[in-house]
């Protein structure tokens, strides 16, 4: 049935080409409003300087741009979404509303409580697949069942994929631009970040690029050097890394065009070993988003219920140690430093989040939904299902983890990864004067070359055996 009129609604989708809701809206109806909302409940638990605000902020002045070029516009809400959708598509008449899947428990939550007002009032609620290539259980075993390891979940991935190349077929914007509602004669200023009770952080200062454009450039820059991604992406002084994962999580590219073009790369014979490596990174982004689906209850336990039995660490000490590993005081300089880029950026190098990670749980006994709650605050890529699927792959506690005896060296893997120092430096420039053999164990160094930086807050091999004796409960009988 022809739709009069339609709405829809953006969410981590936050641009205006290859977008399925905005595609389909397009197709079904002879006039299409578009809307974003700022969410408060999401925003009323931010701190009230959050990059990701600003990021957000910024892209959805692109948006509107990008939308008024076409022909349409924007309308933008503060509140709360199950509120704002049912009584905006009242005030505009319109008979359906489109988005895009969301697939977090508490998203598809609110996105069943907005179809069930919009159903009451005689109105339509359409969501399409566009975060990922492949969702819930699109890829499963030959046998039916779901995956819950990688590498067979990565290659019936790709099966599929070479089966159904149709999948990454764009869905085109412009060519039905025309049926997108005008502007009205008068058009509401944006709400401004102060409109919405936040101050301005430092995102712009770090010249992390914002938008649709600023996601086009990155891509751009990382096509030029994806050949040596394999190796490249383990250096956190290196630029090795896309930078991509913030306009992943908030939709400011499309997947399949992503994904198209890797595939492009590989056809030719170009990209070398380091697009394979990536197009595994961005399986790995959709197996955590399976097990999320499936699986609901690692948001709070354990995937393996077994986990769920291990003693953390708890009480003032525990506390203590938590904090210092915060702040950027354990002792260990590629721990700290990689702490620091976190509180200082909102970034850290994925390298560095096993590493940190596995310090946290397994050097100092700390439970890893601490953890996840911390880089969940400062994160400006976090992503439920990623953030999760990584933090319990780093204890051992998830699908297809890193065994528990599997314990990483902080210091063997800061002469490996980051040999000269250089990234150290980058954010303890009181261990400058170090050599580069003695700035990973500045407590082997003579004191009056680092007198600022604490000594360990834990000793490795001791924590070592203590993390056995702790996972101890999760041991197999013989």
């Amino acid at each position: 049935m022809k739709l009069s009129s339609s709405l829809v609604w953006l969410r981590r989708d936050l641009r205006v080409f290859d977008h399925a809701a905005l595609h389909q809206a397009l197709l079904a109806s002879d006039k299409v409003h578009c809307v974003f909302i700022y969410d408060t409940t999401i925003l009323d638990r931010l701190p009230r300087r959050d990059r990701r605000v600003d990021f957000i902020h910024a892209c959805v002045a692109e948006v509107v741009a990008e939308l008024r070029q076409l022909g349409g516009h924007l309308i933008v809400r503060h509140g709360d979404p199950a509120v704002e959708i049912p009584r905006l598509a009242d005030e505009l008449g319109a008979q359906a509303v489109f988005c895009n899947h969301d697939y977090e428990p508490q998203a598809m939550q609110r996105d069943a409580t907005v179809e069930s007002a919009l159903c009451a009032a005689g109105r339509r609620f359409y969501s399409y697949k566009d975060q990922v290539i492949f969702e819930k259980s699109e890829v499963l075993s030959q046998t039916g069942g779901v995956f819950s390891v990688f590498t067979p979940y990565k290659n019936a991935w790709l099966k599929r994929l070479a089966a159904d190349p149709s999948v990454l077929t764009p869905y085109h914007i412009a060519p039905h631009a025309a049926r997108l509602a005008p502007p009205p004669a008068s058009t509401p200023a944006l709400p401004t970040l102060a409109d919405l009770g936040f101050e301005p952080s430092n995102l712009h200062a770090l010249n992390i690029p914002t938008g649709m454009s600023g996601a086009a450039r990155l891509f751009d820059d990382f096509l030029q050097r994806i050949a040596s991604y394999d190796v490249a992406r383990d250096y956190p002084a290196v630029k090795g890394p896309s930078y991509l994962s913030v306009h992943f999580r908030f939709g400011t590219l499309s997947v399949r065009h992503m994904v198209r073009t890797v595939l492009e790369l590989q056809a030719r014979g170009a990209g070398g070993e380091g697009a394979a490596v990536w197009l595994s990174e961005l399986i790995w982004r959709e197996f955590y988003a399976m097990i999320l689906y499936h699986h609901p209850h690692v948001v709070e336990r354990a995937f393996k219920p077994a986990y769920d039995a291990i003693a953390w660490e708890t009480g003032p000490e525990a506390d203590a140690l938590f904090a210092a590993w915060c702040e950027g005081r354990t002792g260990y300089p590629l721990v700290d430093a990689a702490m620091l880029q976190l509180n200082q950026t909102g970034y850290m190098h994925n390298r560095l989040r096993m590493v940190t990670a596995s310090f946290l749980t397994k050097d100092l006994g700390i439970d890893w939904r601490r953890g996840e709650a911390y880089f969940a605050l400062k994160l400006n890529d976090f992503d439920l299902a990623s953030n999760n699927g990584g933090w319990q792959w780093a204890s051992s506690s998830g699908c297809d983890a890193q065994p528990y005896f599997r314990i990483f060296n902080p210091v063997s893997q800061s002469e490996k990864f980051d040999g000269e120092g250089k990234f150290i430096r980058r954010y303890l420039p009181q261990l400058k004067e170090l050599s580069d053999k003695e700035i990973h164990a500045p407590w082997l160094a003579p004191r009056m070359l680092a007198p600022d930086y604490p000594p360990p807050i834990v000793m490795h091999d001791e924590a070592r055996q203590r993390t056995l004796a702790r996972f101890e409960v999760v041991r197999k009988p013989a």
